[in-house]
């Protein structure tokens, strides 16, 4: 439109203004925006096998608090990579798959609670937040618990491991008799972020 190239930096695709602006003979104007999603403030969503990046192109000729002059979404489609998983499960998380495709994921936070820790070494007395999640995907809203989880001398249970109890009794926190531990308030049904506080078990 040729009334708006005069104010073509006014033009925003999520927080990016337009990366170049050609004019053409017909006094129109193409916007180009060369930028990762990322830049702009997309918002990404994973629904089955595809990736989605939301956002709006805004042309707002007059600085806000006053409207913009039209909003347009604008949405990106891909098909999501062989394997791919958020990048906030790699590090040191694991995946498993269980009866009716189900695919949970479980992995030890950072103290904000905004990505994966970088150490498994935790101080004595401070908390380990533990995160676990199954993945929605079609099915209907499902709500995750934790029903059994002990601490235990070794890797992998067996007669000579000694075994301290943590969750018992199908859900029973006895952590949090003994100590400060806590399940966080979800944000959503279908995760759960067990807040426990270390202790000394064990060997030393």
């Amino acid at each position: 439109n040729a009334d708006m190239v005069p104010h073509a930096s006014r033009l925003f695709l999520g927080s990016c203004m337009a990366s170049k602006l050609n004019r053409l003979p017909s006094g129109d104007g193409v916007a180009l925006f060369n930028y990762q999603f990322a830049d702009c403030k997309f918002k990404k969503l994973m629904k089955g096998k595809r990736l989605f990046y939301q956002s709006e192109l805004t042309f707002r000729p007059q600085a806000k608090p006053k409207p913009a002059a039209f909003v347009y979404p604008v949405e990106c489609v891909y098909k999501r990579p062989e394997g791919w998983v958020p990048p906030f499960l790699m590090p040191a998380s694991g995946v498993s798959e269980g009866r009716g495709q189900l695919v949970f994921h479980m992995a030890l936070l950072d103290d904000q609670l905004t990505g994966v820790a970088k150490s498994n070494v935790v101080p004595l007395g401070s908390f380990m937040p533990i995160w676990a999640a199954v993945e929605q995907k079609s099915h209907q809203p499902m709500l995750l618990l934790m029903e059994e989880c002990v601490a235990a001398t070794t890797p992998e249970l067996h007669s000579a491991s000694q075994v301290h109890p943590i969750i018992s009794n199908k859900g029973c926190l006895l952590e949090s008799v003994r100590s400060n531990s806590v399940f966080l308030p979800r944000y959503h049904s279908s995760a759960v972020v067990l807040y426990l506080q270390s202790f000394k078990f064990g060997h030393g």
